[in-house]
């Protein structure tokens, strides 16, 4: 576990006069200071308080299976599941918990994973637990979507390769991004690049002069 010394987020020295005066006015009571300064776990937890990174990084820590680890393994497992965390560097506390959730269920389906391979284990057990670790991974590779997308990460490009155009219609040359926006929707933009505009496909009539000056009637395709 990260150690109660590192988990306070907050020495009085570092607290705001009015948060001082409203704890001393009251020591029983629960109070959270919205101006206090990032505590030293941020990079756990993603959140300004240290109470919610250590809490964070200790349900990532007890999601582990430690039932047959030496002392040394468990040990590694745990500094592990902490430098992962670190490594994903949340930068809220949904990404602290995205982050401890993919933690979570890459390591529930690694064990799956390992319980499956096991030489003695039968055809039923070992079919459950394939099933198992790849309901599981299905899990992970959502939630690291779903952290991406709130990252602003999850953009999708699509190109327009063939274009038809109908009478009387318009379109433009370029490549098209659909990005997705934080809370639903999508925007469509065009890349700057140089495009072309096609004009209507067919006019009604062109006029033009012959010899003697008089306007001539070009017809259509149809009556040609």
């Amino acid at each position: 576990m990260v150690e109660k010394a590192e988990s306070d987020s907050l020495t009085e020295s570092e607290e705001s006069m009015t948060a001082l005066k409203q704890r001393n006015a009251n020591p029983g009571a629960l109070y959270v200071d919205p101006d206090a300064p990032a505590g030293r776990l941020h990079s756990l937890g993603g959140s300004k308080s240290d109470v919610w990174n250590n809490v964070i990084a200790n349900q990532a820590m007890q999601a582990l299976w430690l039932k047959n680890s030496t002392a040394e393994d468990r040990n590694n497992q745990l500094t592990a599941t902490v430098a992962a965390l670190m490594g994903i560097a949340p930068n809220d506390e949904l990404e602290g918990m995205l982050a401890a959730q993919a933690i979570a269920a890459h390591a529930a389906a690694m064990e799956c994973y390992r319980r499956a391979m096991i030489g003695e284990q039968t055809f039923e057990g070992r079919k459950e637990n394939l099933s198992q670790a790849n309901k599981l991974s299905r899990t992970y590779a959502t939630i690291l979507e779903a952290l991406n997308r709130h990252r602003g990460k999850g953009q999708q490009k699509v190109t327009v390769e063939h274009v038809h155009v109908h009478a009387g219609g318009q379109a433009l040359v370029g490549t098209v991004n659909a990005a997705s926006k934080e809370g639903g929707g999508a925007t469509n933009t065009i890349e700057d690049q140089p495009h072309a505009k096609i004009a209507d496909a067919f006019e009604p009539s062109v006029r033009c002069e012959n010899e003697v000056g008089e306007p001539v009637q070009i017809t259509s395709n149809a009556k040609r």
